[in-house]
């Protein structure tokens, strides 16, 4: 399983591929900072907050404009543990969901600490960002999930009866591994998801948007990569629900002007797959990334996660540049969220000459350490 397999890095290559990452990173926490203020609202309740057209810019939440969501949070440890696992690869360890299971944990500590524990040296940088030590209304099921070390399977998965929509919206990073198989890819994000989620509604369903993230991200079509992620899950066991919603999503495109009773309809009861099918139906909709936030952020259902997972979807597919400015610009932690898309980047692309088996850069190392 060869992580940089296929992918060709000249520089045009690598320029596109980091305004992809740094867009899909970007078009998540924007949505879910446009969704956080009306999250728990129905649409009459957000249309008396905020007019007739609902939230059609960022609102105060968490005592700021631009506030991230625990969405957002957690889905920046997937960062750094999909980094970490290629640096520790040159150990000779490969083995992709532990890594990734200690990044959650170290988000998990974030939820607990006041903040930065300097004595815990395995860290690396992202731990010690003191915005990402406040409590974002996290999932309780996020908690439940990494309460302990022990790492939840598919044999043995973390809360089995869970359908949210939490590890879906955590799991874009998977998507990003442009070099990997698809099938990689939705498999990685599958045991990813495991960790917390245990019901195949919920982890299919991150399978599901990593797979459509990754299509994107090598430059395909929004339409061609939900087919491409149809044809993914069809051999899974449990598929049915995740691949009628994403069916229904391709459908209701054709069903005229979109509304919010669309959006809610698909969006149903909020669990992963409906979330997902929603997102993927306001990308595909959207006159631009504005228009396609709006609608994901106006409805009955969870507007956060709903946002957060169209902006992932339309970063992927635009790159940075087709993100709205001025709501980047009142973006929560975004110099953080940059810093950490072009260390994945980097990662991806130039890997071997930051680290070897034999050879490391000593500033990668204290970022990414092998522990």
């Amino acid at each position: 399983m060869d992580a940089t397999a296929g992918a060709v890095w000249g520089r045009a290559e690598q320029q596109d591929f980091r305004s992809r990452v740094r867009g899909t990173l970007l078009g998540a926490a924007v949505g879910d900072a446009l969704g956080a203020p009306v999250d728990r609202l129905d649409i009459d309740g957000i249309r008396a907050a905020h007019g007739p057209e609902g939230v059609v810019d960022l609102a105060p939440a968490y005592g700021r404009r631009g506030a991230v969501t625990h969405l957002t949070q957690v889905a920046l440890f997937s960062v750094d543990g999909l980094i970490r696992a290629q640096v520790r690869r040159d150990t000779g360890a490969w083995h992709p969901p532990t890594d990734l299971h200690r990044a959650y944990l170290r988000w998990a500590a974030t939820q607990r600490d006041w903040g930065p524990d300097e004595r815990r040296k395995d860290d690396g940088w992202l731990a010690r960002e003191e915005w990402l030590y406040a409590r974002r209304d996290p999932a309780r099921i996020l908690l439940l999930g990494l309460g302990d070390e022990i790492m939840g399977t598919l044999e043995a998965p973390k809360n089995p009866g869970e359908t949210g929509p939490e590890a879906a919206a955590r799991s874009a990073p998977f998507g990003l591994l442009v070099g990997w198989e698809p099938q990689l890819v939705v498999q990685l994000a599958v045991e990813c998801a495991a960790q917390t989620h245990g019901h195949p509604t919920a982890y299919l369903a991150a399978g599901a948007y990593a797979a459509i993230v990754h299509t994107l991200a090598r430059g395909e079509s929004l339409d061609g990569a939900v087919q491409r992620a149809l044809a993914l899950l069809a051999a899974r066991p449990g598929h049915q629900p995740v691949s009628a919603a994403l069916q229904h999503a391709l459908g209701a495109v054709r069903q005229g002007i979109p509304t919010p009773d669309r959006v809610a309809d698909l969006a149903g009861d909020g669990t992963a797959d409906r979330l997902v099918s929603a997102a993927v139906y306001c990308a595909l909709v959207g006159e631009d990334v504005r228009h396609g936030l709006r609608l994901a952020a106006n409805h009955d259902g969870p507007s956060a996660a709903t946002a957060s997972l169209t902006g992932g979807l339309l970063g992927a597919l635009h790159g940075e540049t087709a993100l709205p400015p001025a709501w980047l610009a009142e973006l929560e932690g975004r110099a953080t969220i940059l810093e950490l898309a072009d260390d994945f980047a980097m990662e991806m692309t130039q890997g071997p000459a930051l680290h070897t088996p034999a050879t490391a850069s000593p500033a990668w190392l204290a970022r990414y350490p092998r522990s």
